[in-house]
Parts: C-alpha cells; structure tokens; sequence
C-alpha cells in the first residue's frame, strides 16, 4: 500500500527586533515590467521602521548604489548592516570563500566601505527574513500606488518614475512615517530621531556614482490638476 506523503510544514517565520541602529533592510519591487518598467528601491530602518522610496526603471547595481545612498542621507547616517536579496546587484556568488564568505558586487562593496555599513543576504527562498521592507513595498503599491495612479488616470497620464518621484516625498513625510505603526505601536518618524544617534555618520563627501539617467522632464503644467486630486484624497483619508 502506499503510505500518504506527509506534507511538509513550512518553517515559522520568527518576528526578529533589532536595537537602534544596527540594521536597514533594503528591495527592490516591481510596480510594472514592459516597455516602461517602473520599479521602487525601498528601504526601511529595522528598529524605527522609517522608510524611504525611491522609484527607478533599472534595478542594475549602479541604480541601486545611488538610490542606497540618497536613502543613507534621508535616514540621516549608516546603520551597522543593510540586508538584502540575493539579487546579482548584490552578490555575484554565494559562499564564494567558504560559508557566509559572499563574493559581493564591486559596485556594492565599493559603497559599502565608503558609508561603513556590512551588507548582508538573506537565505535563499527566505524573503521573510527581511519582512519589514517587504510588508512596507505591500503597504506603498496600496496605500501610494494604487491611488495616484488612478488619479494621474483621470487626468489622461499614466503614472511613471517622474511622476511617483514626484509625489513619494510628501506620502513619506505625511503619511507613511507619521502613521502609527501596527507592529511597534509607535510613528517611525518619532522612533527613526531616537534612532539616528545610533547611526554612524555620514561620510563628508561621498564620490560620485554614474547612474544612467533615463529619466524625461514632465511639463509642470501637466502635474498641477493631478497633485491638486491627490492633495484631496490625501485630506479625505486623513
């Protein structure tokens, strides 16, 4: 007879804290592919949960050095480790030089030792080791993207990196840093100034990075009626 297989139960994730300070994690998610692919790098403190966002339309290594280093400066400092996917960006090969000795992209690493920060990876097929970035990308395509894109819609545009760039920076300072937290109880952007005396500074002057620039200049005109829509819906919802 055949004896029934026994499925297997999925490992628990385990909710990890981490002291002011030591870790930020940081992903890339995908808002559309195709022929104008819109992507945010996304990152976000582990004890404050403070987030930044930055959307793109490349998640190559350069990209994702600049965007790493406007969010080291949003944060105010450079936390102990930054933990990431396994992503090529990242890591060329795992356990290169032995276990947990990564070969890690030159790019990377080059911005790694000017900031002083360690980067890290999470195992392979285990993203919920890094569950605070990626709960937050859930929260920003249905709490940001789903409603500006709706409403750049009924203004015939379609949104994009110049127009989510756009708007991103007011959503953070108003709402996504300043709404209380479901896991701490707390407003990240009260616990990220706790936090910041716990970052190492910020280097005097970082060299430059040369990143492709894809981006196209909007007319002002055509954001004037959208942002004015979603400044409404913003104070609805409030």
């Amino acid at each position: 007879f055949l004896v029934p297989h026994k499925r297997r139960e999925a490992e628990p994730a385990v909710r990890f804290e981490t002291a002011p300070g030591k870790q930020m994690q940081a992903d890339f998610t995908v808002i559309r592919r195709g022929r104008e692919p819109l992507l945010a790098l996304v990152a976000t403190m582990g004890y404050s949960r403070a987030s930044f966002v930055r959307f793109t339309a490349r998640e190559d290594a350069a990209t994702l050095c600049e965007c790493l280093r406007e969010a080291l400066v949003y944060f105010g400092g450079t936390p102990e480790h930054v933990l990431f996917d396994n992503a090529k960006s990242v890591v060329i090969e795992r356990d290169a030089f032995g276990e947990g000795e990564h070969r890690w992209n030159p790019q990377l690493l080059a911005l790694a030792e000017t900031y002083g920060f360690r980067p890290k990876v999470c195992r392979p097929y285990r993203a919920k080791t890094k569950g605070k970035v990626e709960r937050f990308n859930r929260y920003l395509k249905e709490s940001f993207v789903v409603p500006l894109a709706a409403t750049l819609r009924s203004s015939g545009l379609k949104l994009d990196v110049d127009a989510a760039n756009a708007h991103i920076g007011r959503w953070l300072a108003e709402v996504a840093n300043t709404r209380r937290h479901a896991t701490t109880g707390e407003r990240p952007a009260v616990l990220l100034a706790a936090e910041q005396t716990a970052l190492l500074p910020l280097p005097a002057q970082a060299p430059a990075l040369a990143v492709p620039d894809n981006r196209r200049v909007l007319p002002r005109e055509s954001l004037q009626h959208p942002l004015a829509v979603y400044d409404a819906l913003l104070e609805a919802s409030a």
